[in-house]
């Protein structure tokens, strides 16, 4: 079983880019963003954690969506990105933290929090502790929002399906909405909903 990926991997990582991924530029994660905006429909959130926030270019598209939106990511080198970026833009209802998910999951009730290409860092039971912490921190009817790569990876402890159908096998929460595209998967989860109505694809 590969080991969870630490902190360190992460400050390596945006020590040789600052932006790793590419968020600023692939048109990948444009579409992929424009599909998780459009999975919340016409709701704002009073309270929301973006969980593996980076360099804040998805922070910046979901702020307007919220009251206030508390921004965490591993990395202290991403955070201070994260936080330039805001500031250029001018983005006043968002914090921007360093924390190591789960140990340092933050207090306080979310009505929205969003895990985009993070779970998989972790090797399964610590993704599930993560799990069970993301579902205790959300308010009734709050939404746990999930999207993973889902192509083969030989670096992290888990892939990307891998995430999802754990998740599904595993969470209290009920699905509101599954989205499986070839290169990434969707699912949107709420708190006390009713679980009988929905049929998900694992």
């Amino acid at each position: 079983m590969r080991e969870r990926l630490e902190r360190e991997y992460f400050e390596r990582l945006y020590s040789e880019s600052s932006d790793p991924w590419g968020f600023e530029t692939s048109e990948y994660e444009h579409e992929k963003y424009a599909r998780t905006l459009a999975a919340l429909g016409e709701r704002r959130f009073g309270t929301a954690l973006e969980f593996g926030a980076s360099i804040g270019v998805f922070t910046a598209l979901l702020a307007p969506r919220c009251d206030h939106l508390l921004a965490v990511d591993a990395s202290e080198r991403a955070v201070r990105a994260n936080r330039e970026r805001l500031r250029k833009l001018g983005v006043e209802n968002v914090t921007v933290e360093r924390r190591t998910l789960p140990e340092e999951m933050p207090g306080g009730e979310f009505d929205l929090i969003v895990a985009s290409e993070v779970l998989y860092y972790f090797p399964e039971k610590v993704m599930l502790g993560a799990l069970r912490r993301l579902e205790e921190s959300l308010l009734p009817e709050g939404l746990l929002l999930l999207v993973h790569w889902r192509l083969p990876t030989r670096t992290y402890p888990l892939q990307g399906d891998e995430v999802h159908r754990l998740v599904l096998h595993n969470t209290r929460l009920a699905p509101v909405e599954t989205d499986v595209r070839p290169e990434y998967r969707l699912d949107l989860l709420r708190a006390e909903n009713n679980r009988d109505d929905f049929e998900v694809e694992v």
